[in-house]
């Protein structure tokens, strides 16, 4: 790999399999792949084009996950793009006056870091370094299906807000190198090469920054909820492909 990839949007909820009846039965993802991790447990599913949504669950006690859920409920928690060179991206984040947190380098497999949501415009970033296998092997878990499912939508992307144009294009942009150009109503749309989802980056001066929703096309017309999905937190939008 030698450019960056958005991979992932990921959303944290009690029960995994609560989010089957929609992620599946209404949306149509496909369980793609999961496994069990520390003190958490994650499940992906896969859209029409490529993109994807990992559904991470707690496990034990108490750990990041159990105390994002107990201060804010299920939501979106992060976006994982995959770097060719970890040094490289957390050098370029410090660079404009980032802290680069939970930073582990000792999986050869999956180096990985992060920005806090507090730095990085209301959402975790998880920047992650693939490597070569280890030989070591991790037996994959789907997440829950749903008998007969439709056919899958198309995943877009996600749409975030931004207090300052200046701000988006330091993250997207300058950091993580996503490709600007311009959207409606003064939006900015960062992409990567290869990806299959984008972010789309509303701005405002006094709202807060975060996540807004996750947009999806499909040929069928999809039965959203106004508001955010009880079960998973996030919003959904049906848009135009």
């Amino acid at each position: 790999m030698d450019h960056i990839l958005f991979d992932h949007i990921a959303i944290g909820m009690p029960k995994m399999a609560d989010a089957a009846p929609f992620l599946a039965g209404e949306l149509g993802g496909i369980p793609d792949s999961g496994h069990a991790s520390g003190s958490f447990t994650w499940g992906a599913y896969r859209f029409e084009g490529g993109g994807s949504i990992e559904i991470i669950e707690p496990l034990g006690t108490s750990g990041f996950l159990h105390r994002f859920l107990a201060e804010r409920g299920p939501g979106i928690h992060h976006v994982t793009f995959k770097v060719p060179s970890l040094d490289e991206v957390c050098a370029r984040a410090e660079a404009v006056g980032y802290g680069i947190v939970g930073r582990d380098d000792a999986d050869a497999e999956w180096k990985e870091a992060f920005l806090h949501p507090k730095q990085a415009l209301g959402i975790v970033v998880q920047f992650a370094q693939p490597g070569p296998s280890q030989g070591t092997p991790h037996p994959s878990t789907p997440p829950p299906g749903v008998p007969s499912p439709p056919p899958p939508a198309t995943m877009l992307g996600l749409r975030m807000r931004a207090q300052s144009r200046e701000r988006a294009v330091t993250q997207w942009g300058t950091v993580l190198q996503g490709k600007m150009t311009a959207g409606p109503r003064g939006s900015l749309v960062f992409s990567w090469p290869g990806s299959f989802m984008r972010l789309a980056v509303e701005i405002d001066p006094v709202q807060n920054e975060g996540p807004i929703a996750i947009e999806l096309a499909s040929p069928r017309t999809l039965t959203l909820p106004e508001r955010p999905h009880p079960a998973l937190g996030a919003v959904f939008t049906q848009e135009e492909a």
